[in-house]
């Protein structure tokens, strides 16, 4: 069972002192979510946590941000970073995006990564195993999908046995088989992590929170995968989404939202026949928005043409994509 929760956010905007305390030191590790893009990395986190932390979409390269989602439990701590999916670019904006996921990488305490069973291993997912014969981190493999058939698990691990022939370097990795959807596999997974994880003097997060992501980008994550379900491979990559300001009032929150686009023919999809589009990601964003942080949501969104904003530094750093 998980443990109680507040809001994902609540505890950021007030001060705990509180602790939670432990019989012993408390497991603690850094884990950092690697894969192929759509492999079902953001799945994976959210069945683990127990709620969304991380948006889910169909179409690839939906995760730009790494996310940290916090697991606690008595026995420690968890603390998952879901990073964007590797996968063949064709742009600089997809190039930052594969740097932004092997950085997140680095510096971390275990590597877990996800790779898509129901598929035979593509060309990023070798690049991956190959980095995991390399760092010096603990690793974690998870076949996801093993619900499927033709279900290719053991592709994988001949590619593995393969590449530590090759190399010569030789490493031994639990590899686990299961399902981010179902969460068959994922108890074990858990485990597996934690017997990776090292004794720390107290927990790396107050336990009450369940991500540090930052509220104005959740927002922005909830109201950009609604458009992907609308839009779907229309302008996956194009369309960014801009939390300008949130308005508390007593009745609830004001959300005013900026959805930028490159070119003029783009901000009329977005829109949609007769505004259809906006009101179809309002109808399905403001319900869950409201839910998650508990207070009720109005979303005030217009599409802004800002060409060649994945060259922006000024608004990659608004979106949290660059530092």
């Amino acid at each position: 069972m998980l443990p109680a929760r507040v809001t994902i956010w609540a505890l950021m905007e007030t001060a705990k002192s509180e602790k939670t305390a432990v019989p012993h030191e408390p497991l603690c590790a850094v884990v950092a979510i690697v894969g192929r893009t759509n492999s079902g990395k953001s799945t994976l986190l959210n069945h683990i946590m127990g709620e969304k932390i991380s948006i889910v979409s169909p179409v690839v390269q939906t995760t730009r941000n790494v996310i940290r989602g916090v697991f606690t439990e008595p026995q420690g701590q968890l603390v998952f970073m879901d990073t964007p999916g590797l996968h063949k670019s064709e742009n600089v904006f997809g190039t930052m995006m594969n740097r932004l996921a092997r950085q997140a990488a680095e510096g971390v305490d275990i590597i877990l990564m996800v790779a898509d069973g129901s598929h035979p291993p593509q060309m990023e997912d070798e690049g991956w195993l190959r980095r995991l014969l390399n760092v010096g981190q603990p690793c974690v493999v998870f076949l996801n999908q093993n619900d499927k058939q033709p279900f290719y698990g053991a592709d994988y691990k001949a590619l593995w046995e393969r590449l530590q022939s090759e190399t010569g370097k030789s490493r031994q990795v639990p590899w686990i088989d299961g399902s981010a959807i179902s969460g068959v596999g994922t108890d074990i997974l858990v485990a597996e992590l934690f017997k990776l994880a090292k004794p720390h003097p107290d927990f790396l997060f107050p336990p009450e929170i369940a991500t540090d992501f930052p509220r104005k980008l959740a927002i922005a994550d909830v109201i950009r995968e609604k458009l992907l379900e609308k839009l779907h491979q229309e302008l996956p990559h194009e369309v960014a989404v801009l939390v300008e300001n949130i308005v508390e009032q007593p009745d609830g929150w004001q959300v005013n939202v900026a959805v930028l686009v490159n070119r003029h023919g783009q901000k009329q999809i977005v829109i949609g026949h007769k505004g259809r589009t906006l009101r179809f990601v309002k109808r399905k964003a403001e319900p869950e928005l409201s839910e998650i942080f508990e207070v009720p949501v109005k979303l005030d969104l217009w599409v802004k043409i800002e060409k060649n904003w994945m060259k922006n530094f000024w608004i990659l750093r608004q979106l949290g994509i660059v530092g």
